[in-house]
């Protein structure tokens, strides 16, 4: 029964993915085909995420993380996660891990929530791209627009958040 609860949204899927073949082939055989696109390319991001990962919370120290990007690192710990966040690799579901080992090794929530911004939003290779298909004007405005709009998010859900639900979010990722 306990597998059951823990599969259930995965065998959700696969029922509604089975009656769709049935009720129409070709759709439900373009959304498995999709499906395993989607699959294998998770199967190929996840791993290097997980070791990069491992050598993090092995090879830097925590307080080294909470020196520069912790509770008293100011601007430093901000530009700090914008670089990183901008320099990595890979679609957003690898910044999670990421932000869960940055919180386990005692970042700054704020400088979590930059982070993630900065994945999603300022990425180099996405900066090089945007210049030469839509032009350097375009691609600096809307870099110049998204660094202070991470930064205001960041703290406006710094200073909305429950103090305690951010301590629980903590003690979630210091268990893992």
């Amino acid at each position: 029964m306990k597998l059951l609860k823990r599969y259930r949204f995965f065998l959700i899927a696969a029922l509604f993915l089975s009656i769709l073949v049935l009720r129409n082939r070709e759709l439900g055989i373009e959304a498995i085909s999709i499906t395993g696109y989607s699959l294998k390319e998770m199967i190929l991001v996840i791993p290097p995420i997980f070791v990069l990962l491992g050598l993090l919370d092995v090879w830097v120290p925590k307080e080294t993380m909470i020196k520069y990007m912790g509770e008293d690192s100011g601007l430093k710990g901000i530009l700090l996660a914008f670089l990183i966040g901008s320099a990595a690799a890979g679609p957003l579901y690898g910044a999670f891990p990421v932000a869960a080992v940055f919180m386990k090794k005692g970042v700054k929530f704020s400088n979590v929530l930059i982070f993630i911004g900065a994945w999603s939003t300022t990425k180099i290779p996405m900066l090089l791209f945007e210049i030469s298909a839509l032009g350097a004007k375009f691609a600096l405005t809307r870099l110049l627009v998204d660094i202070p709009g991470i930064i205001l998010i960041a703290y406006v859900l710094c200073t909305f958040a429950d103090q305690a639900e951010i301590e629980r979010i903590y003690k979630k990722a210091e268990s893992m």
